[in-house]
């Protein structure tokens, strides 16, 4: 967790970015890549959620089990959507439009759903430790696209997400020698 959370805005982009690059240009290792490149992303997400919850003043609560369980229901349509896709798509042809189009589909949306509200409480969570406050949407949007735009994001988002870091580590310092 730490990993993401003390890395360089660069150290998180170039790996990201370069699997994208890579996924283009090896098409035999499509799924590998794609699948590094989600739990790369996914890991991020977790790291910044959990791991500056630490940070978040006493007075503001934020909803980290929710947070866990939506994040970890994307995780479970993707492993599922690998393990059945291939048997569907041989057994009854086009999985998304064929008769199991009314399962797929539902799982899906909750899926995309689950995501964007982990995209939120991310950006919330940025926010709320930045300001040291409860805030609202309008002030966090900003940082709920940074996220979202992952890759580009993380130029903007990760030098902030470390500079915080650095600061509650000194002031955490400060409090154990005084």
């Amino acid at each position: 967790m730490n990993l993401f959370l003390r890395a360089k805005h660069w150290q998180i982009f170039i790996p990201f970015f370069g699997s994208a690059i890579l996924f283009d240009m090896v098409t035999m290792f499509k799924d590998f890549f794609n699948l590094l490149f989600l739990g790369a992303v996914l890991g991020w997400l977790y790291s910044v959620a959990v791991g500056m919850q630490k940070m978040v003043p006493v007075t503001v609560k934020m909803k980290v089990t929710m947070f866990k369980v939506f994040f970890f229901i994307p995780i479970i349509y993707i492993i599922l959507i690998l393990i059945f896709m291939d048997f569907f798509s041989k057994s009854f042809g086009d999985p998304f439009f064929g008769p199991y189009s009314s399962i797929f589909v539902p799982l899906h949306l909750l899926s995309m759903f689950c995501m964007f509200y982990c995209l939120y409480f991310v950006a919330k969570t940025i926010k709320t430790v930045e300001l040291q406050r409860s805030v609202t949407f309008s002030e966090f949007a900003k940082e709920f696209f940074l996220a979202w735009f992952f890759p580009f994001g993380i130029w903007i988002l990760q030098p902030r997400i470390n500079k915080m870091i650095k600061q509650y580590a000194e002031n955490n310092e400060n409090m154990v020698t005084e």
